[in-house]
C-alpha cells in the first residue's frame, strides 16, 4: 500500500493521457517480442495446448492495444444543463484500486482488469489468478522495460479471498474489484460500506475474457474513474 500510494504522486497521477497511452503501447510491443516465451509459460502452467496458449497471448496483445488507444479518449465531456452556461465533466482517477483476478485465463484476465485502471492514472494492488499466478508475475519484466513508474502496479500472489479481506478492509484503498465467488463478492460489498469504497464484483458469474463485449469497454472505465463537474455560468450581455 505504501508503494501504491507513492506511485500515485503527481509524477504518475498528473501525467498527460498521451504518455499513459505510450507506456501501454510499449507493454504491447514488449509482450509481442516475447510471445513464444509467454505461450510456453501458459502451456507449462495450465496444461493447455500451444494453440490455446498462442490465442491467449494474442488476445492479451490486442487488449493492450485497445486500452492504449483508449487512454486519451475518456477525459470527460461538456454537458447540457438546465441553466444558461456549460458544465465540464472531468474523469479523474479513483486512487488506489485493489483487484482480485479470476482463476481462468490467467494472462488475458489479468491484463483486461489491470489496463483500464492504469490508463486512467490509478495505482493498483492486484492479486493474479490463485491457481496460475506465475505468468502474471512474469509481466513485471514487461512493465519494467516499458517505463512504467515504480508503485503503479503491485502484484501480490496468494489465496484470493484471504488477500481480498485485507485489501477490502484497508482504509487507504479507494476501490475494490473482485472476480471470484458469490460469497466473496458479498463480503467485498458489505465490508466496503465502512469507508464507502467503490466496488466492482462479478457475483460468482464467470466472464468470457475472449469476448470483447465482456472483456473490455466503457464498463471498466466507469469503475476506473470519478466524475468532477465544473460549472461555467454565463451572464447575458445587453448593449445600449
Amino acid at each position: 500500500m505504501e508503494a501504491a500510494r507513492r506511485g500515485s504522486k503527481p509524477s504518475w497521477g498528473k501525467t498527460a493521457a498521451h504518455n499513459w497511452a505510450q507506456k501501454v503501447y510499449y507493454m504491447q510491443e514488449n509482450l509481442e517480442l516475447r510471445h513464444s516465451e509467454f505461450s510456453e509459460r501458459l502451456c507449462n502452467m495450465t496444461g493447455c495446448s500451444i494453440q490455446e496458449a498462442n490465442k491467449e497471448v494474442d488476445m492479451t496483445i490486442q487488449r493492450l492495444f485497445y486500452w492504449g488507444a483508449y487512454a486519451d479518449k475518456y477525459g470527460g465531456t461538456v454537458q447540457e444543463t438546465p441553466f444558461y452556461g456549460a458544465t465540464v465533466k472531468i474523469h479523474e482517477p479513483v486512487g488506489v484500486i485493489g483487484i482480485a483476478c479470476p482463476d481462468r485465463c490467467p494472462l488475458v484476465a489479468f491484463i483486461s482488469l489491470l489496463a483500464p485502471a492504469v490508463i486512467r492514472s490509478n495505482t493498483v494492488v492486484i492479486i493474479p489468478s490463485q491457481s496460475h499466478p506465475i505468468v502474471a508475475v512474469d509481466m513485471y519484466q514487461i512493465f519494467d522495460t516499458s517505463d512504467l513508474p515504480g508503485g503503479v502496479v503491485n502484484i501480490v500472489t496468494g489465496d484470493r479471498d484471504h488477500l481480498t479481506k485485507y485489501l477490502t478492509e484497508h482504509q487507504d484503498v479507494q476501490a475494490m474489484w473482485y472476480f471470484g465467488s458469490a460469497e466473496g463478492s458479498k463480503f467485498v460489498e458489505w465490508s466496503s460500506a465502512v469507508n464507502v469504497k467503490r466496488t466492482f464484483v462479478n457475483y460468482g458469474q464467470s466472464r468470457d475474457w475472449f469476448d470483447n463485449a465482456q472483456g473490455h469497454g466503457e464498463e471498466f472505465l466507469f469503475h476506473s474513474t470519478e466524475c468532477k463537474n465544473i460549472w461555467l455560468p454565463m451572464g447575458d450581455i445587453f448593449a445600449n
